[in-house]
């Protein structure tokens, strides 16, 4: 596939549908919100501020075709963030727009589930470039990523959180938070047998024997173990 052809196709697939662009500082989203409308033909173009907010955009609609998510949002940690978004709109493409480049950072989000990440100061044309990427079936990652350069166990955390249901995932939250069986069934308004059936399932998609290691497991993926500190 050539470029013109590339760029035919991206267009094609999103031209009439809608896209999400999540990050907390206006400007920043407002800048995103100019360069879609440069390089694709959406028929409307949302922002959201936090990760409550981008999800309630999805609850109840019709998936965007496109999510542009910056990974320092308030009301989420580490890759989470993503996580959750793939589950609400698990066939959407999202692209990672971040300041934060590092190899780790990279390959975490690509194994959390991300089609692409491009460098929050990028030109439009990488914009252009990761959407025809992605749009011909491909992953799209920056100019100077080396494949394979990462924590392995952050990234293998983060791999096993994503095979995670909505479900399972909100019941091991509760788990972190020290709630026993009995009290996520209340909180879930599910029977205690379903609560533990979906905790088997849960350590054995993680591949842990305890509650304990699944806690293990879920910390992590958190920023300390992907990404670099902020301190």
């Amino acid at each position: 596939m050539n470029t013109q052809d590339a760029s035919l196709s991206a267009h094609a697939k999103m031209r009439g549908g809608w896209a999400l662009v999540v990050d907390d500082h206006p400007l920043f989203c407002d800048a995103l919100e100019l360069t879609l409308k440069s390089v694709a033909e959406f028929a409307q173009i949302v922002t959201a501020d936090s990760m409550e907010h981008a999800l309630e955009k999805i609850d109840g609609n019709t998936p965007p075709d496109l999510i542009l998510l910056d990974l320092n949002l308030p009301d989420v940690s580490g890759l989470d963030g993503l996580i959750r978004l793939k589950r609400a709109a698990d066939k959407t493409p999202v692209i990672i727009v971040s300041s934060m480049t590092d190899n780790a950072i990279i390959s975490g989000a690509i194994e959390a589930g991300a089609s692409g990440f491009v460098p929050k100061h990028s030109h439009r044309s990488v914009f252009q470039e990761a959407l025809e990427h992605i749009a011909g079936g491909g992953v799209f990652t920056p100019a100077g990523f080396v494949e394979g350069d990462t924590c392995e166990e952050g990234t293998k955390a983060v791999s096993r959180l994503s095979s995670l249901t909505n479900q399972q995932a909100r019941i091991l939250e509760l788990i972190c938070e020290g709630k026993l069986n009995k009290q996520i069934a209340f909180d879930l308004s599910i029977a205690e047998t379903t609560v533990k059936a979906h905790v088997t399932a849960i350590m054995r998609k993680l591949g842990v024997q305890s509650r304990t290691q699944a806690v293990l497991v879920a910390q992590d993926a958190k920023f300390a173990n992907v990404l670099p500190s902020s301190s």
